[in-house]
């Protein structure tokens, strides 16, 4: 009997259930919303089952076809990759999907040149990648949503491998101007006296306010962002100073203004940026790829350590 359904579709099906949201699957997935609508219906007329209960203003819930069906779609799709991976192996091809997550601070800065070499030394793969925040990278791997994570050694859970590749130290953030903007370092009292500009990000800021924890005093933060550009503008428009490990490649904020990066003083603990993958990762041909691969790549880049040259 020829199979009433295909691969794709169960991965939206399964996509959809663990989201709850359409939209949120077609982000996850990176397809459009109308084509995972249609895969599902088309999967609810084969099987003549309603697997989703659809409510206006909650998204959706699965039903208790759903479910069920949804503990076997999640075994096919494993099984399915299984079978994709291991005969790569027996071939010794490095071929099949790669699913990548980043950091977002410095998704932008690392991840599409190191995706990009990398497919074009492997055509056969399928790379999809993800920008998120530490503790939704550490889920998604533990819910094999993704195979590897670029990151920093952030709160590691103990079932989680960390593979470090390049080590980053702090360094203070200030406008052009600045008062400290002329120093070669700068002590983290000195920051006190200063607004500061957070990057609030899950674990990240408890790293950047651990700084100050020597000093028994705490940071006047006057602003909070997510993201890292915009605070980098924050900063060159004179809101405050901040505190960051990853280095952009120009001195200049987004909006064109001058920043100048100051190291910190002391012995302040560096980041380290890294790989984290699952227990056993590394027995998959196509992981171990990458792994071997982005270690390259940025262990061969002065970028994004590197001391900006204010006179380029």
């Amino acid at each position: 009997m020829p199979l009433r359904f295909t691969l794709r579709q169960l991965e939206y099906f399964v996509a959809v259930g663990e989201e709850g949201s359409i939209s949120q699957a077609s982000e996850r997935v990176n397809v459009s919303s109308p084509s995972i609508s249609a895969a599902i219906s088309q999967l609810e007329d084969e099987f003549g089952l309603p697997l989703f209960v659809r409510k206006h203003a909650h998204g959706l819930s699965l039903t208790q076809a759903g479910r069920q069906f949804m503990v076997q779609a999640k075994k096919v799709l494993v099984e399915a990759e299984a079978l994709n991976r291991l005969a790569g192996d027996i071939s010794g091809n490095v071929q099949g999907p790669l699913n990548i997550g980043c950091l977002v601070t410095f998704a932008q800065m690392l991840l599409p040149a190191i995706r990009r070499q990398f497919e074009l030394t492997y055509p056969d793969t399928r790379v999809s990648q993800i920008e998120t925040d530490q503790l939704n990278l550490i889920e998604r791997l533990r819910r094999a949503q993704i195979d590897v994570a670029l990151s920093y050694d952030l709160e590691i859970p103990p079932d989680l491998e960390f593979v470090p590749l390049r080590t980053l130290p702090p360094y203070a953030m200030v406008p052009e101007g600045h008062p400290l903007a002329r120093q070669n370092e700068v002590d983290i009292e000195e920051l006190l006296d200063y607004p500061m500009v957070l990057l609030d990000l899950p674990l990240s800021s408890d790293y950047f306010l651990s700084f100050f924890d020597q000093t028994g005093r705490k940071p006047k933060i006057v602003e909070r962002t997510r993201d890292m550009a915009v605070m980098r503008s924050l900063v060159a428009n004179g809101f405050g100073y901040a505190i960051a490990n990853i280095r952009p490649f120009s001195d200049l904020s987004p909006d064109g203004r001058r920043l100048v990066f100051i190291p910190l003083k002391g012995e302040q603990r560096p980041m380290r940026l890294g790989l984290i993958i699952p227990e056993g990762a590394r027995n998959v041909l196509t992981v171990n790829a990458f792994i071997t691969h982005a270690s390259e790549v940025i262990c061969g880049w002065n970028y994004p350590g590197q001391a900006i040259d204010a006179g380029a």
